[in-house]
């Protein structure tokens, strides 16, 4: 029975950092049936910073940060006085700030929005921090849509559905000490979407969002035995909706959809971000300190706000950065298509990053393609992540690679498609599946390649350009993939002389 796309429904279901080369039989089985019945994206990107604050936006709004406004797990608003330190993990500080703007905190229209002008429904259940969880659909209450945290009171809407769902499913479970996998929201979660939210609500879109195995990479290492079990732990609870997408939901014209935000790489040195700024003669802090000259934001995304960010000052951070062996790419205010204002800086038009929000120097720690403990390709700097253990945000091509498996009748079965595509195409690609028009503003385009119905060659014509820009001892580059107007940050690197 083939569907109209007006009684076409999605289940999309992400893996909080899930790297694409730990999708494997031994590991998540569930996940490599799913690929056997739908269509697999070898070169699907996350966008820059590769956190996923920033990614789970895109997803549900198809824009850069750059449009959507959540530049990064954190950062600083200097258009309040004083300046505002927003630490999107905190979902009620979302809920205020989009408040205060009027209904403005994202720049473009979310999946949720577009689903309520139509009508039409959205359905979150995460197990993800409060902030992510919000982010989500940040309007679910005002447009009376269903939200469900695996540990977060203040997210759930209605209020009233966490009793029920406790009595019927147990109590929420709490959130797990670091260094242990979080298994059981998983399994409330998915017993929460499967016997209750899909039964009696029929959403039009549902999101399931595990927050494993990003948790135990963090804390445990990227293929340590924790982080292993907690990804066949959520894998298993995978399998349940699979196998209720294959008993029942194919039928009723349901289509699923696997993702992940971004992947991880491991930690092999330390930085010491201040020392460098201080030899450059700034007094600097971690955020949200107050009264310093250079306020860096914590976690691996480099992000540093000047409290005179004038071209000389910008200039001189840069160059002392430049010659620190964690340094990776640079980024600042463009003075051309493709340099910064600083010498050796691209501009930060290249990886989608002009938003008043953003931070006056963008960076990210030096990366490499060494093995790391686990026999992973991918190890990098990083000013707070303990050696050893997994963290991501920057271009290296392990943290940019994303995971898409798109399954159901539209789509093509047991295909891989190596035509480049990224986060931001997820949200047009479930519009067109369910036949609601898409924002003007939304940048990602409809994945064509993956439905069945397509007669585009399974390889789709596309360019690869690579920049690059440096001073003496120090040069970056940066690869874009360009598919039908659409431009994809692909990876970015630094070779210096003389650094390891």
């Amino acid at each position: 029975m083939t569907h109209s796309t007006d009684s076409r429904r999605v289940m999309l279901v992400s893996f909080d950092g899930l790297r694409a080369d730990l999708i494997r039989p031994d590991t998540t089985p569930n996940l490599v049936k799913l690929q056997r019945q739908g269509v697999t994206l070898a070169r699907h990107r996350t966008v820059y910073p590769s956190e996923t604050r920033a990614a789970m936006p895109s997803l549900v709004t198809g824009t850069w940060p750059g449009l959507h406004g959540m530049v990064g797990n954190a950062y600083l608003d200097r258009s309040t006085l004083p300046s505002l330190y927003a630490d999107t993990s905190d979902d009620r500080l979302i809920e205020q700030l989009d408040q205060a703007s009027g209904g403005t905190l994202f720049g473009a229209t979310s999946l949720g929005e577009v689903l309520a002008a139509n009508g039409r429904t959205l359905a979150v259940l995460a197990s993800n921090s409060a902030g992510t969880t919000r982010l989500f659909n940040h309007k679910a209450r005002a447009l009376g849509h269903l939200t469900v945290s695996g540990h977060y009171p203040s997210v759930w809407s209605p209020e009233t559905l966490q009793e029920d769902f406790e009595r019927r499913f147990g109590r929420m479970p709490p959130v797990p000490p670091q260094g242990t996998p979080d298994l059981q929201a998983q399994t409330f979660l998915t017993s929460a979407l499967l016997e209750a939210v899909w039964k009696e609500t029929a959403p039009d879109v549902a999101i399931l969002s595990f927050g494993e195995p990003d948790i135990s990479s963090h804390y445990c290492g990227t293929a340590e035995e924790r982080t292993l079990q907690a990804l066949a732990w959520t894998d298993r609870e995978f399998g349940r909706v699979l196998d209720w997408f294959e008993s029942e939901g194919r039928a009723q014209g349901v289509h699923l959809v696997a993702v992940s935000d971004h992947g991880h790489v491991s930690v092999h040195q330390r930085a010491d971000v201040h020392e460098v700024l201080k030899s450059a003669g700034f007094r600097s802090a971690w955020a949200p300190a107050r009264d310093v000259d250079a306020l860096v934001v914590p976690g691996q995304v480099g992000a540093i706000y000047l409290a005179n960010p004038s071209e000389e000052n910008i200039r001189r951070v840069v160059a002392a950065m430049t010659e620190s062996p964690w340094c990776g790419s640079i980024f600042t205010t463009g003075r051309s298509e493709v340099e910064g204002i600083a010498p050796g800086s691209f501009a930060r038009s290249l990886v989608n990053m002009e938003h008043a929000r953003v931070a006056d120097i963008l960076f990210s720690y030096r990366a490499d393609d060494e093995i790391d403990p686990f026999g992973l390709i991918g190890r990098t700097w990083s000013s707070d992540g303990p050696i050893g253990l997994g963290v991501h945000g920057g271009l290296h091509p392990k943290e940019m690679q994303a995971v898409c498996i798109l399954a159901g009748e539209a789509f093509k079965s047991d295909a891989v498609s190596d035509t480049p595509s990224g986060i931001c195409d997820v949200a047009p690609t479930i519009l067109e599946l369910i036949g609601l028009v898409r924002p003007e503003e939304m940048q990602g385009r409809v994945l064509d390649e993956a439905f069945s119905s397509s007669q585009t060659a399974e390889l789709i014509a596309f360019k690869e350009t690579i920049r690059e820009a440096g001073t003496r001892g120090y040069r970056q580059f940066l690869r874009h993939l360009h598919v039908r107007g659409t431009t994809y940050v692909d990876s970015g690197w630094v070779e210096a002389k003389g650094m390891i």
